[in-house]
């Protein structure tokens, strides 16, 4: 079965049939679970996959236990110390990334551990999203503190009020050098800041004229990155009225953050970016649902309050959600390396993601990464499945560090038939076809089975993760 086919599957749960599919009022209401909508393992797997990089055994049982709603107050409000843990790693990656090479490697490499142990990964995934939302790339800021700072800015603000985030990302060094928008002189205004700003960050294409975007550029004037330092020169800034989106005034680049933000078109952008990221990406979600969170966004700009939304809702535990977006390289690889307790060597794994398509650091355009069916191509495919033969080998560049049999040990599933049932269900949380199951099962306790068990859980855990269905987030 095609990762394309498998998408267009049917949910296992479907809406209320007193509810009307597109009903805004039903789509987000807290879930509450019922006989026709249990909460059970494939939900709590859903709802771990969006809100991160999905879950080892004890957390999915802990979110089983604590039932959806318990579940989304700890993604948001965890109990561990997350400011600690962020400041520990904020300090390794400082130490690993070299100032005078311009490489961001080590900054990648320690986030990508960051998103493995982090206490909070609904926090990394907002920090994902946000790198893919600007789409600033170090090809062209060629700065590795730059970075480090610029992904840092994104984390702090991650589940603050896009309004502060917007601000200070038109303010950034790493985002004016990528988009090559450094030199913001009076005689010649740059229009690449001003563009982005409009087209991608706010009010989005059809919403803006060039004029707009013309006279936007004349209110950015003064900034300028020197010596990889941004510097405010009042010589150089445009004093004159300025007319942006129907407003006029002697704008500064602040007020053109203010002025597109008060358009009802920048929270619609916003919050249907967001529902592509945590809900569904095979279609663009219906007007009717995205108005009634777009609304109250736009007069705050609070993320967190908006994720929450969308994360208890109906429309999160709907057929119109599961299973309905492609994983990306990071969340594919990941989503091995976390359920199986493992902490893999992030330098090979940040290598090997770059070859699969998602360099952390390095978006292709300001648009991000394509995302969706443009992650999957038979190219894809095969060296997906490479990728998790070398993270499940018990040699070689990860160095055996996943170990299934130990896993399912731990868990209380000695015997290679248990064992085998507790690793599908860890993995698929029950979305595998019974006639594939009952294979996998009955090749676990073959002739022979205790002896072989670490080879052939290996095996059959590769099977899994190559199957369409664990492609699917």
């Amino acid at each position: 079965m095609s990762v394309g086919t498998l998408v267009s599957k049917k949910a296992p749960a479907a809406a209320p049939a007193s509810q009307e599919p597109l009903d805004p009022g039903w789509a987000w209401a807290p879930y509450q679970p019922d006989a026709a909508r249990p909460w059970n393992l494939r939900w709590a797997g859903h709802l771990l996959r969006r809100a991160g990089f999905g879950a080892d055994w004890a957390r999915l049982q802990q979110a089983l236990a604590d039932g959806p709603q318990r579940t989304v107050d700890k993604l948001l409000r965890p109990e561990a110390d997350v400011a600690a843990f962020n400041r520990a790693y904020d300090e390794h990656e400082t130490a690993a990334i070299d100032p005078g090479s311009g490489s961001s490697e080590g900054l990648c490499q320690w986030w990508l551990r960051r998103m493995i142990l982090s206490p909070q990964p609904l926090l990394e995934k907002m920090t994902l999203f946000w790198h893919h939302h600007f789409g600033t790339s170090n090809f062209r800021v060629a700065d590795g503190p730059l970075m480090q700072r610029h992904v840092q800015l994104l984390r702090r603000h991650a589940l603050g009020r896009y309004s502060k985030l917007l601000g200070e990302i038109a303010r950034d060094p790493a985002t004016l050098l990528s988009l090559e928008a450094d030199a913001n002189r009076r005689a010649m205004p740059s229009d690449r800041l001003a563009r982005a700003l409009l087209e991608h960050f706010s009010v989005g294409p059809g919403e803006f004229t060039e004029e707009d975007v013309r006279q936007a550029a004349r209110a950015f004037t003064g900034w300028l990155v020197l010596r990889r330092q941004l510097r405010y020169v009042e010589r150089e800034f445009d004093p004159g009225t300025k007319k942006i989106l129907g407003r006029e005034g002697p704008w500064k680049g602040e007020d053109v953050v203010r002025i597109v933000l008060e358009r009802p078109a920048a929270a619609r952008l916003v919050v249907r970016k967001l529902y592509r990221w945590l809900i569904a990406e095979t279609e663009d979600p219906p007007p009717a649902w995205i108005d009634p969170l777009a609304r109250p966004f736009s007069k705050d700009y609070d993320v967190a309050r908006l994720v929450e939304t969308m994360l208890r809702s109906n429309a999160m535990f709907s057929p119109a959600a599961y299973r309905r977006r492609i994983k990306s390289p990071v969340e594919y690889a990941l989503g091995i390396i976390v359920a199986l307790e493992g902490l893999s060597p992030t330098a090979p794994l940040a290598h090997d993601l770059a070859e699969l398509g998602q360099r952390l650091g390095h978006p292709p355009t300001v648009h991000g990464w394509p995302g969706g069916r443009a992650w999957i191509n038979p190219f894809t495919m095969a060296r997906r499945a490479s990728l998790a033969s070398a993270l499940l080998a018990e040699s070689g560049p990860y160095a055996g560090k996943l170990d299934p049999a130990a896993v399912a040990r731990k868990h209380g599933a000695s015997p290679p038939q248990d064992a085998a049932r507790l690793l599908v269900d860890l993995l698929l949380q029950g979305d595998l076809d019974p006639a594939v199951l009952q294979a996998a099962l009955k090749d676990a306790a073959g002739p022979g089975a205790a002896q072989a068990a670490p080879g052939r859980l290996r095996a059959l855990v590769h099977h899994v993760v190559t199957l369409p269905e664990f492609h699917l987030g």
